[in-house]
């Protein structure tokens, strides 16, 4: 037995109208850019779960009868199907995703037999041969009377012709339902089904007017749809939400710097807001699609400076400022709207008048009334260090009890003994330097954080300070520190601690 070896290019082609075709399968096939669909309706979440509504006109005989719904998702969950027609209820329902493709008619075709037909390429004469198709693992074997041939696909003129599309093929992703029906003739039949593929996010567009100290900001819906299908003239509504469930946990984003307390004025979902989409559109399969639903022009805004610093930090050179953007999302400041989680992405004009990108930063879901504090980067010019002055130990004569445990080999805490030890203190002396190199005086937000440490308490109290601090929680304080041009500032900051 000879073997040889051909390309095959991934070309393919139906013989005749097999009875076995479904309809649906041949009205995919002759017009692709129909659609089966009905009245669509679309609620997308942000967990990337999606709730679709197809209302279609069908024709239902009276009895037991199977009919097809094509153009669902492919990502479908087809335990999640509610179906209603008027006198009728559901006997079995199937989904059918195995589409149609080159690779799966010819995974289908194996023990059967197929066309393949060679093109001469100096002469342009074709040649047709039957061939049964043996195995699709790493190439496409077939046998040829006594002969085996392997197919390769390398694009030279070789292609392959099948009878007919094998009974569990579908051109297009489809649901079929076997009904019973009471009575006979067309109605209204509705389908709705959860799926996954569908998603979407909040991207803003923000120009920074520092001159002015305001952003004109720019809302758009990014929507994505990798359901393998496309829903044509659908009426959209995004929920700011995550509907798939959650531990409660999640932290707040550190672009917050306080919640708002502010109603927006749309419409809400249980604990979520709704954002529909005005017009009816049509989400292609592979698609991004981006739809304004935000516009407005001239909210306060200004560019902050911020440094954080654990305890006892040694700086070994300065290091740069965080250069944030800050905003109210409240009514009376312009923006007036709850923001959906996205990426906020800024420009500034150049001298030029040309809008320059200055940075990004992302935000988790935005009451209204909130402050935002954006990040963009750090700082080109504006630098702090933090050093340990002087640290030393105070002594008084202090004494407290305290009683040793022991862990017991289940895991659980025992009393040992109870002793006394002496407190100790210490002073320390922070020097914090504040460098700017811009030509007009900056503010910088200064934090020092790790005041407090895990179950027991540091126990600290500010001596003196340089700047009036504020105490922000039992772990930070803050100072608001004002840097001339061109020049640097020292702060000293005297802790006394306990331990």
């Amino acid at each position: 037995m000879r073997v040889r070896s051909y390309s095959f290019a991934a070309t393919v082609a139906l013989l005749g109208a097999a009875p076995l075709l479904a309809q649906s399968t041949e009205q995919a096939l002759e017009n692709p850019d129909q659609t089966a669909q009905g009245d669509v309706a679309i609620t997308i979440y942000n967990g990337g779960r999606s709730l679709v509504q197809d209302v279609r006109q069908l024709s239902i005989p009276a009895g037991q009868t199977t009919i097809s719904f094509p153009d669902v998702s492919a990502r479908i969950q087809p335990e999640t199907l509610s179906f209603a027609a008027a006198g009728t209820s559901i006997v079995e329902q199937n989904f059918d995703f195995d589409l149609l493709t080159p690779s799966k008619l010819m995974e289908k075709a194996i023990g059967k037999t197929i066309t393949l037909v060679r093109t001469n390429p100096a002469t342009g004469a074709e040649t047709r041969e039957r061939a049964t198709v043996l195995s699709t693992a790493g190439g496409v074997v077939v046998k040829i009377g006594d002969r085996i041939e392997v197919l390769r696909d390398d694009g030279l003129p070789v292609r392959a012709i099948f009878d007919r599309v094998p009974s569990n093929l579908r051109a297009r992703p489809t649901l079929s339902v076997t009904l019973d029906s009471t009575r006979s003739g067309t109605r209204p039949a509705s389908i709705r089904y959860l799926t996954s593929g569908l998603g979407w996010s909040a991207d803003y567009v923000a120009l920074f007017d520092e001159g002015n100290s305001t952003v004109d900001m720019q809302g758009w819906v990014t929507l994505t749809n990798q359901t393998g299908t496309t829903f044509k003239n659908a009426d959209l509504l995004l929920v700011a939400g995550d509907a798939t469930g959650g531990n409660g946990r999640r932290p707040q984003p550190r672009s917050m710097r306080t919640p708002g307390t502010e109603a927006a004025e749309r419409e809400s979902l249980g604990d979520f807001y709704l954002y529909p989409i005005e017009e009816r559109t049509t989400v292609a399969n592979a698609q991004t699609k981006q739809v304004s639903f935000l516009d407005v022009q001239g909210v306060p805004a200004r560019r902050r400076y911020e440094r954080r610093v654990g305890w006892l930090v040694r700086d070994e050179q300065p290091v740069a400022a965080s250069s944030a953007i800050s905003f109210n999302t409240a009514r009376d400041q312009g923006l007036g709207d709850a923001l959906p989680a996205g990426t906020v992405r800024f420009y500034q004009r150049d001298r030029q008048g040309t809008p320059q990108f200055i940075g990004e930063a992302g935000i988790g879901h935005t009451p209204m009334g909130s402050d935002l504090f954006l990040r963009t980067g750090d700082a080109f010019d504006v630098y702090v260090q933090a050093e340990v002055e002087k640290r030393e130990e105070i002594d008084k004569d202090e004494w407290e009890k305290t009683t040793r445990y022991r862990v017991l080999e289940d895991g659980e805490l025992a009393r040992e003994v109870e002793v006394e030890r002496k407190i100790k203190y210490y002073r320390t002396t922070m020097r914090y330097t504040f460098y700017n190199a811009k030509s007009s005086p900056v503010n910088v937000e200064f934090y020092q954080d790790g005041l407090y440490r895990g179950w027991w308490s540091r126990d600290y109290r500010v001596v003196s300070e340089d700047v009036t601090g504020e105490q922000q929680g039992p772990s930070t304080r803050k100072w608001d520190v004002r840097v001339p041009a061109e020049d640097k500032r020292v702060v000293r900051v005297v802790y006394e601690t306990k331990y």
